[in-house]
């Protein structure tokens, strides 16, 4: 089965169980940029609470680049990794402001996809995965972000090889060509990755994707 086939139903089938999804913007730009790396390593929540007590401690992200490095880390510490999260934010911050003179991203809904993508990756801390969810959420742009369970099922099914790594996953996604379908197929292949196809002990008995599954097939297989 051709790539893009493979892809028309599996897209179909997830919508079919999880319902369309329209796209809205969830954080300005920058906002995502701070929220991204902070979501490194961690929960959700955890992400969450590090990313609000930025927000209820200081009036913009100019202030928080300014700050003192220790104040910053103190803030995000319920985010994890801290040390490391905070000096990153910061520098990133900076990395943004140098270039446009304000903490805006603004200026990357005018470039071509590819630059837009090769301008965040050049700060530190930002990869692919990052890039993408700043160009997708923050813009509406078509670009495919892979994270844990992204990845994870889209081996499964053979969408990709399996020892494609996440950040060639991107590219391999993207050349599918259905850009109107990304923002709903990264949301409802993260809600299948944590309801069904779970890292361990995936719940393939109840799959609504056991008919396109590579990973299925071979259980069964194993099973006779």
């Amino acid at each position: 089965m051709a790539l893009q086939e493979q892809y028309d139903i599996v897209y179909n089938l997830l919508k079919e169980k999880y319902g369309e999804r329209t796209w809205r913007q969830h954080l300005p730009p920058e906002d995502e940029l701070v929220c991204t790396i902070l979501s490194q390593s961690t929960s959700d929540t955890n992400r969450d609470k590090g990313f609000y007590a930025l927000k209820e401690q200081y009036p913009d992200w100019e202030s928080v680049m300014t700050a003192p490095e220790a104040d910053i880390v103190e803030a995000i510490r319920p985010a994890g990794l801290a040390n490391q999260k905070g000096p990153r934010i910061q520098a990133a911050l900076q990395y943004v402001y140098n270039s446009q003179g304000k903490i805006s991203l603004d200026f990357l809904n005018d470039l071509p996809l590819d630059e837009a993508k090769a301008w965040l990756v050049n700060i530190k801390g930002v990869g692919p995965k990052t890039a993408a969810i700043i160009l997708l959420f923050g813009f509406n742009r078509p670009a495919f972000p892979v994270d844990t369970h992204v990845h994870r099922i889209s081996q499964r099914l053979g969408l990709i090889g399996s020892k494609v790594t996440a950040d060639k996953a991107h590219d391999i996604l993207e050349n599918v060509d259905r850009p109107e379908t990304y923002y709903a197929m990264h949301l409802n292949l993260i809600r299948h990755g944590r309801e069904t196809c779970t890292a361990r002990q995936p719940k393939c008995e109840i799959c609504v994707l056991q008919s396109v599954c590579n990973y299925y097939e071979g259980r069964l297989k194993s099973e006779d």
